[in-house]
């Protein structure tokens, strides 16, 4: 695939080879060039973002035809011995495996032959509409196609197994270059080549939809475009397979009533995948059930799973179990674009709320909701409850909260302190007991929001910032620290925590806290006493070993926290008090950039002011916090997530800011997290973002291309336009979150984490900016969140002008970085020089 990428790009710099001042900077430093000028006006804007897109298109395209040309390379001799003497192949054989394949060849040879003269003299003049439209409507050689590639496949397979003449050609077919390309020719296999056409459909479609995108109404290739993508969504739609899983429903008995002490949605570990269960605690058993599927109008009735009796459960450790389940823990990335959905069908269905007869898509809204915070539910927990029975039998719960861990362990303890005889319930008595739970249960629905009625509070969205103060009422010394839980789609993330006060009975803290909010109303401490027994240490990553002291928690009361001053509070736990204070800053405010009235110091100030006064080429402040990072955080579990303390950050920013000599000795002594805080900070209060006011826009619209040949010469364009010390910089950050990356086994932070921690704070615009482009980000965003989508590869989005909330702004800027962090080196030099980057397969 490399091969590949470096071809496309080397023939996007001839083409863009004429136009070198695309970007460039004036005698003055500042930018100057044909982009700078195009956000006076769309429709330049417009046609510029347009031939990017034809010219990553054109360079696959060579490659593409060049592929099916490799493909009928040795169809010909192969259907010449045919019928000789010594046939490698059938005649059958060989017009099954390259069925089409010349037909396919000689459409695209024609449109590229077309296209190409198009590029080379591109003006606002140029019409390329009836090319696309025309390629459409020969998608009827591609169905016949796809209808025969198993078959091909098959055959293909059965032929290189048959034939060892047949399976060394098979294995390595030579695909060449482009024209004047620095690679003769590449290895690629013929089951690889045959997948080519299936994937160039899809590839043209995203095309047509970024043409669209970037193609005034009014000129004439627009109806063309609208017509050609029309034909290939319907051609896409044809060809779609939509799998719909169902589950087998199984008879519910009915039953008696019995004292239920508890009762909660958990997820199950069964089978290697996750379940979720509705678990009833009884005064003298356990029971794990189901929620069986019924007719419309039929009540709703339980299935039982699994029961233990509370006389013969115990709780267990990962050394204890004699087989370890396996757990499916989904990347990072994939629960985030889930909440991002969720969002997205929040505004909508506030906004439908407002619509005349919106009601019934409301409903429809609501009900697709359920089912994306269903499944968020379902796949975020991680911190595993392990609980077995007298007959070794183990099950796995996993849950989001040690909160909540520790209240099912200590109400099932609770329980089993008293004297308890084992019960064994018959089949009757089991259904008896399973039916009564229906009509017992205290938790009625799984806590997602489309389940809240609408006059419930929304929750907060936005920064707490909480100080943890001091803990007292502790009989015994202890080593002591506290955790912060908020909630968040319905369920407790950890989110910060304290430093271990040791060997004390009066813990005095005093640490403040940036907690992010999203839709929150419950905020929990958790006391720990620390464990340092190396013994008792679990081999699970997300196993808590040590103690929980007390805990507690207390709602968020908008009008309350959302004073400017702050709110003292104090949360009783099991004869302990801890006192807290808490103050609530709305996102917009929290991300405000405020340039700072002086200009001595580095915080506020201008990055090519801070390189110019230091004569460096990076900021002094990112190469040490960097630097420190790297020699003793880059193992830190949650590096650059978890919050560090407020005044230590305060106290690093005072001293970068006055240039102290004892810098370096106050960072080597300073807690890690406390570090990368001040990192995130002196770029979070940059003026403008590092990646500057005046390229944001372009960076929405250049990540939101579908095409990745397209993508990748804008998104390489863009970096090169940056001024040198934020291109330095930016490419100096982009290094070490690499090295971060590399340690994601220990420290638990991928690239997705660190895009989703570093982006916002990179790309975010100064506020002046941020109502000018807010419309184009919101359709970039509707766009994105469509082709983004399995079952319908491809959409027209026109909520042109919609709103697009802070949460889905956000995903955009970390789309940007994770594109960059995910990204092959890139090197200054030869960013500069124009040296061909590519890591996309074409």
């Amino acid at each position: 695939m490399e091969e590949e990428e470096e071809e496309v790009l080397c023939y996007l710099d001839r083409v863009l080879e004429e136009e070198e001042v695309l970007f460039d900077y004036g005698d003055d430093g500042e930018l100057d060039t044909p982009t700078h000028r195009q956000f006076k006006g769309d429709v330049e804007k417009g046609l510029e973002m347009k031939k990017l897109v034809l010219s990553g298109f054109l360079a696959s395209e060579e490659i593409y035809i060049n592929q099916l040309e490799a493909l009928l390379l040795p169809m010909r001799p192969l259907k010449a011995t045919a019928t000789s003497s010594q046939p490698v192949l059938t005649i059958q054989q060989v017009e099954t495996i390259f069925y089409k394949i010349q037909d396919i060849f000689e459409i695209h040879k024609e449109f590229y032959d077309a296209l190409l003269p198009n590029i080379q003299q591109w003006d606002q003049n140029v019409t390329v509409g009836h090319l696309f439209q025309k390629l459409a409507s020969q998608l009827g050689v591609y169905k016949a196609f796809v209808d025969n590639y198993k078959v091909a496949l098959e055959t293909a397979e059965k032929c290189s197994q048959a034939n060892s003449q047949f399976q060394k050609i098979s294995e390595n077919l030579k695909v060449k270059g482009p024209k004047d390309s620095k690679d003769c020719a590449t290895s690629v296999s013929m089951e690889a080549l045959l997948y080519k056409p299936i994937d160039r459909v899809t590839r043209s479609t995203l095309v047509l939809h970024d043409l669209l995108k970037h193609t005034p109404k009014d000129h004439p290739d627009f109806p063309l475009l609208q017509d050609a993508l029309r034909i290939s969504q319907n051609f896409l739609s044809s060809i779609n397979e939509e799998i719909d899983p169902r589950r087998t429903a199984v008879t519910t008995p009915k039953g008696e009533a019995r004292q239920l002490v508890k009762d909660g949605f958990l997820v199950e570990v069964s089978e290697s995948s996750r379940k979720l269960r509705h678990v009833f605690l009884f005064t003298d058993l356990l029971l794990c059930a189901k929620m069986k599927k019924t007719a419309v109008g039929r009540h709703q009735q339980y299935e039982c799973k699994w029961y233990i009796p509370l006389a013969d459960l115990t709780f267990q450790t990962l050394d204890d179990s004699d087989s370890c389940h396996t757990v499916q823990v989904l990347p990072e990335h994939e629960i985030e674009e889930m909440k991002i959905k969720i969002s997205v069908l929040k505004s909508e269905i506030q906004k439908e709320k407002k619509a005349p007869k919106g009601q019934s898509r409301v409903d429809r809204l609501r009900k697709k909701m359920n089912e994306q915070e269903s499944w968020l539910l379902l796949h975020s927990p991680t911190i595993p409850f392990r609980i077995s029975n007298k007959h070794g039998k183990s099950y796995l719960f996993l849950i989001s909260s040690d909160y909540e861990r520790s209240e099912w362990k200590e109400s099932i303890q609770k329980l089993q302190k008293k004297d308890l005889q084992a019960c064994v319930l018959s089949s009757v008595e089991l259904q008896v007991l399973t039916s009564s739970c229906f009509k017992l249960r205290t938790v009625h629905n799984i806590p997602v929001t489309s389940n809240k009625d609408d006059e419930e509070t929304p929750g907060l969205y936005g920064f707490l910032h909480v100080i943890v103060h001091s803990a007292k009422g502790f009989k015994d010394s202890a080593n002591l620290y506290c955790t912060l839980e908020v909630d968040s789609y319905g369920y407790f993330v950890s989110k910060a925590k304290t430093r271990v006060f040791r060997d004390t009975t009066e813990p005095s803290w005093n640490e403040e806290f940036e907690i992010e909010l999203e839709g929150s109303q419950y905020l929990r401490i958790l006391c720990y006493e620390k464990c340092y027994d190396r013994g008792m240490l679990n081999k699970d990553d997300n196993e808590i070993v040590d103690k929980i002291m007390g805990k507690g928690q207390v709602q968020l009361d908008p009008q309350t926290v959302q004073s400017k001053n702050w709110h003292m509070d104090v949360i009783e736990m099991n004869g302990i008090k801890v006192e807290f204070s808490m103050k609530f800053t709305s996102r917009d405010l929290s991300l405000k950039r405020t340039p700072s009235k002086k200009q001595s110091g580095v915080f506020g100030v201008k990055i090519n002011v801070v390189t110019k006064r230091e004569r460096s080429k990076v900021p002094y402040i990112v190469r040490q916090c960097i630097e420190e990072v790297e020699k003793r955080g880059i193992d830190e579990v949650g590096i650059y997530r978890i919050s560090g303390v407020a005044t230590d950050i305060q106290a690093l920013k005072t001293a970068f800011d006055t240039n102290t000599k004892d810098i370096l000795m106050m960072l080597s002594d300073m807690d890690i997290n406390a570090i990368a805080g001040t990192l995130k900070l002196y770029f979070r209060e940059l003026p403008e973002p590092l990646l500057t006011d005046r390229l944001y826009p372009t960076f929405m619209e250049g990540i939101a291309l579908s095409d990745p040949a397209a993508k990748e010469n804008c998104m390489m364009h863009l970096l090169r336009s940056l001024p040198d010390p934020n291109l330095m910089t930016f490419l100096t950050l982009l290094e070490h979150l690499k090295r971060v990356a590399e340690k994601e086994p220990i420290n638990k932070m991928s690239l997705h984490n660190l895009g989703t921690v570093f982006g916002p704070t990179l790309l975010r615009p100064s506020e002046s900016e941020i109502t000018k482009h807010i419309t184009t980000a919101s359709d970039i965003w509707s766009h994105d969140v469509m082709a983004q989508n399995k079952q319908h590869p491809i959409s027209i989005n026109g909520n042109a002008g919609s709103t697009i909330c802070p949460l889905q702004q956000s995903r955009l800027f970390v789309q940007v970085l994770l594109y960059y962090l995910q990204h092959p080196p890139i090197s200054f030099a030869e960013l500069k020089n124009n040296t061909p980057y590519f890591s996309t397969d074409v």
